[in-house]
């Protein structure tokens, strides 16, 4: 490519999206095993959580008002409105040089209490990913979660066990 890149103009690579989509998953994995192992309360995300907190609290005083329903359940319609737009816009903009990668793309829950999935997910930028599950591990929104990957996490351990027990039946069966 000669000359300055210019995101407005460029076209959709099919191999760029794949790599964005990939690495988007792979944060998201992450995360849900970071909520299996530390207690949401507990868990940091970056170094400045506080600071991304009181300014996520001061800028979307819905997400402050318990019982906390804006939070627990996102709603995509009006992040994509033209004032959710301006409002995240805004905010966004004052991590550009506090938050690397601030403006990637990122996979986040919908719903606190859900898991990962197809219907519980939605693409947003990394600070509002960090900014909104600041928010729910502050105000222990995310204890259900944490809940739920412990509960999976085991399930896969016992099936592993099971499935080793049942390979090493086999194999000294045919000793």
């Amino acid at each position: 490519m000669a000359g300055k890149f210019d995101p407005n103009n460029a076209q959709n690579l099919i191999e760029i999206e794949k790599q964005f989509a990939v690495k988007a998953v792979e944060q998201a994995q992450t995360y849900w095993n970071l909520l299996e192992k530390v207690n949401p309360v507990e868990l940091k995300l970056t170094k400045i959580d506080d600071e991304i907190y009181e300014d996520t609290v001061q800028t979307f005083p819905e997400f402050a008002e318990p019982p906390h329903t804006k939070l627990v359940k996102l709603d995509e319609e009006w992040m994509k409105s033209d004032d959710g737009k301006k409002r995240w816009r805004d905010f966004m903009e004052r991590y550009k040089d506090k938050v690397k990668d601030y403006n990637f793309g990122c996979l986040i829950r919908t719903d606190a209490e859900d898991e990962y999935g197809e219907k519980n997910t939605i693409f947003v930028t990394r600070i509002q990913f960090y900014a909104i599950e600041i928010a729910r591990n502050k105000l222990n929104l995310n204890a259900k979660a944490h809940e739920l990957a412990i509960e999976e996490a085991a399930k896969e351990k016992a099936k592993k066990e099971k499935e080793a027990k049942e390979k090493a039946k086999k194999k000294a069966g045919k000793s």
